[in-house]
């Protein structure tokens, strides 16, 4: 890490601690040179997650366009927003930790399905219906009898 002072490029590390709930790591360090201090900031780098659309374009994954989905969904419904973005976390991490650089929109509609089954069972359906874009009351029947078996 060069010194932004002088361009020195060796530094020692003062102090290092969590920045972020945990995503990053905050460092004060000393330029060897000049002595002066700075800070620098450390995080995993992650590869982009590239979504397959329906129809098959392409884009990178947006976790705001999930959480603002699964909002919809929940609306007026006791869910709150920490779990919300629990559930989003945890799709997240599922994602990255797959190895998978292309995943499809379908696949991601499951994982929040499955989530949502669990956080709140309207929300469940509110978010299938749009999801699964149901044709006649008979296949939204067939979810909400399945959902209802599975109780």
């Amino acid at each position: 890490m060069n010194c932004p002072f002088c361009y020195f490029p060796e530094s020692k590390v003062i102090d290092s601690r969590p920045a972020d709930d945990g995503q990053r790591i905050r460092r004060r360090r000393e330029c060897v040179k000049c002595a002066k201090r700075f800070t620098t900031y450390e995080s995993v780098e992650t590869q982009p997650l590239i979504i397959i659309k329906r129809d098959r374009s392409r884009q990178v994954f947006d976790r705001n366009k999930l959480l603002s989905g699964m909002l919809r969904a929940c609306e007026k419904r006791p869910v709150s927003l920490q779990t919300l973005e629990t559930a989003i976390d945890e799709i997240e991490s599922q994602l990255q930790n797959s190895f998978e650089r292309e995943v499809t929109s379908v696949q991601i509609g499951e994982m929040a399905l499955e989530k949502l089954r669990y956080i709140d069972e309207i929300a469940y359906v509110r978010f299938a219906s749009v999801y699964r874009d149901f044709k006649d009351i008979e296949s939204f029947m067939e979810a909400l009898t399945s959902l209802k078996n599975e109780k």
